[in-house]
């Protein structure tokens, strides 16, 4: 564990959160009408676990015998380590199950390093994550890149250890005393850097365990993107300290990109029941992706935007604009199982390569093309959607 987890200093302990259904934390704010969204067909649609890799002692926890009674019919497999599983992420063979495996197979582990990184782009700081992978399959995520042929969730079980660690992280830095374009008040700390927090609600309570935690500190905010619309997190506490970023692109681009994912115009439609639940809601216009016709289609977005959301949602909404980075091992998995889509995401015309901040190499636009597809972006959301305060772009 790192060095900034010792001592306490946490605004207050696990303890002190109230307890849910299954006395570990997540309480629900509403009552539940009728079954949870979780165990919907929709739900079974996107998991139906059949398989669970588990590290004995995360298997063992609270969290872990939660996920294991939730998936009993699941074969449970004893493993070392969530990340050397040679016959997930080191199978080439896996390839022609990218997305199977994403619905049929788990992992639990525990988050052995526990970091909090500056951010300070989306957030000010990426928060150490609950969960790692996704049950989606979006053509252009970064996360497979490290894990090789297979990127199924893996579900950090100590999620006791990450909530100290935060409040111990928070308590640190005191109020925030200067706004930047995270915020103007509060620390905001991005929770789902490599996962889907609402996909990952339907497997257990670490983000309803995150929500209400970041509900009782008053100096700080949770943040997480999504492309995934689950009802059950309107049941959740978070008076306004957590911040829902809806992915969005124009149709066209995720029918064919955004696999698994929620329809673009549900996302937008959900904008106005979330904030009605006491979450922030802001918008990722991301990626964006030069192809013949992009720009007639985000207008046609933003003008649908303009059309649907309430002046409520419009008011406190910001964006983030992304323009798309790609990669070339990304590129070849691909190839595999869903070259369609490379049609629309390796150009190399308009590409070079770049070292990220992780030091791998990645391909992202030229310069100049990017710096003028960012305007381009800038300039029809000031003619479509002018409410939409552009917060970055990148």
């Amino acid at each position: 564990m790192d060095r900034e987890d010792e001592g306490d200093g946490a605004l207050f302990s696990l303890e002190d959160l109230p307890a849910g259904a299954d006395g570990y934390g997540a309480p629900r704010s509403r009552p539940l009408i009728g079954p949870s969204f979780r165990d919907s067909p929709a739900a079974r649609r996107m998991l139906s676990v059949r398989e669970i890799h588990a590290e004995p002692a995360a298997a063992a926890s609270p969290r872990g015998r939660q996920v294991l009674a939730r998936f009993p019919d699941a074969r449970v497999i004893d493993v070392d380590s969530h990340w050397r599983i040679p016959q997930l992420h080191g199978n080439e063979g896996n390839l022609d199950r990218w997305v199977r495996i994403k619905s049929e197979v788990l992992v639990l582990g525990e988050k052995k390093t526990l970091t909090t990184r500056p951010n300070g782009r989306s957030a000010d700081w990426i928060a150490p994550g609950s969960a790692n992978g996704c049950a989606m399959a979006c053509a252009y995520c970064y996360v497979p890149r490290r894990k090789g042929y297979a990127n199924p969730i893996t579900v950090f079980t100590n999620i006791e250890q990450i909530i100290a660690h935060l409040g111990r992280h928070i308590a640190r830095q005191g109020p925030k005393r200067e706004a930047n374009q995270c915020d103007p008040t509060a620390w905001v700390y991005d929770i789902g850097e490599n996962n889907d927090c609402s996909v990952d609600a339907l497997i257990c309570e670490n983000t309803a365990d995150l929500v209400h935690a970041f509900a009782r500190w008053p100096t700080a905010k949770a943040s997480f993107a999504t492309k995934f619309v689950n009802p059950d997190l309107l049941l959740l506490d978070p008076r306004g300290r957590t911040r829902v970023r809806f992915s969005v692109m124009p149709p066209q681009d995720s029918r064919v990109l955004d696999i698994r994912t929620s329809p673009v115009e549900q996302r937008i439609a959900a904008a106005a029941d979330f904030l009605e639940a006491g979450y922030e809601v802001h918008f990722n216009l991301s990626p964006v992706v030069i192809r013949p016709g992009w720009e007639h289609d985000w207008a046609e977005l933003l003008r649908h935007m303009d059309d649907v959301l309430p002046r409520a949602v419009k008011e406190q909404a910001a964006a983030e604009v992304i323009m798309l980075t790609h990669n070339k091992e990304l590129h070849d998995l691909n190839l595999a199982w869903h070259p369609r889509a490379e049609d629309m995401l390796w150009r190399p015309e308009l590409q070079q390569a770049k070292r990220s901040e992780n030091g791998s190499w990645n391909v992202r636009y030229r310069n100049a093309d990017k710096a003028a597809a960012v305007e381009t972006v800038g300039r029809l959301v000031a003619s479509h959607a002018p409410w939409l305060r552009i917060r970055y772009a990148f």
